[in-house]
């Protein structure tokens, strides 16, 4: 299933999950943000498992904003795994 995200309180502007049925991430892509960052980032979660993934990255901050965008990423899996 494709997923759209828009992210509160980080320079992307929308983050695009694609979530197969057994929960493993297929692709995700960002709009805005930090480029570099945000590609390795979805290199790295595809292939995982979208629970895996919420662990690994809540939490995570950029500088002094209380989010960053693994966190918002981490909140879109939630929300995923929640329907």
């Amino acid at each position: 299933m494709k997923y759209t995200y828009q992210p509160q309180g980080t320079c992307s502007r929308l983050i695009s999950i694609d979530v197969d049925e057994s929960g493993y991430i297929r692709q995700v892509a960002f709009v805005g943000g930090c480029h570099g960052n945000t590609q390795g980032i979805c290199a790295l979660v595809r292939g995982m498992k979208a629970d895996d993934v919420v662990g690994r990255l809540k939490g995570i901050r950029c500088g002094n904003k209380p989010t960053s965008c693994p966190d918002q990423l981490a909140t879109a899996l939630e929300n995923i795994l929640r329907k």
